[in-house]
């Protein structure tokens, strides 16, 4: 004999198991959607990553050719410094030598205008030296030091 209940208990199965499908169901649903939106979000974090790679690379081209620039630039620079220290150093060795020649200039001349005197371990007496031995070779003689000279210095 069927009891009341046992028909109602098969039926209240048969709920219970399309209440389970249309959970399972809308589970499976939420379960797509979530994928789907990881996904999303996935390649989103894929572009933004490449994006910054992309941008890092670009500085690093930038950076490479501001690099190039100051290289070429100190380059140049360093030249341009060498050039003028040895101008520099020729410029001074000139200078010592003129102020030497003028050194020994001034003293023939103070020998020629003045009287007997001593002038750097050179004894002049105007009585002796007549205007007539007096020659640029003549002073040259009496200077007892030699003066120097480079070739270039009259190419200005």
């Amino acid at each position: 004999m069927a009891s009341p209940g046992g028909t109602s208990s098969g039926s209240s199965l048969l709920q219970n198991s399309t209440s389970e499908e249309d959970l399972q169901a809308v589970m499976d649903q939420k379960k797509q959607k979530r994928m789907k939106s990881n996904r999303e979000s996935a390649r989103r974090s894929r572009m933004r990553k490449q994006k910054h790679l992309d941008d890092i690379a670009a500085q690093i081209c930038q950076l490479r050719k501001e690099n190039g620039q100051i290289l070429t630039s100190l380059s140049l620079t360093t030249q341009q410094f060498l050039a003028v220290d040895t101008e520099n150093s020729v410029l001074r060795t000139q200078m010592m030598e003129l102020s030497s020649r003028l050194q020994s200039l001034n003293e023939i001349l103070h020998c020629l205008n003045g009287s007997n005197t001593i002038s750097n371990g050179l004894f002049c007496e105007t009585n002796h030296i007549n205007n007539s031995s007096i020659t640029p070779w003549n002073l040259m003689c009496m200077n007892q030091q030699p003066i120097m000279a480079l070739a270039n210095i009259f190419q200005y």
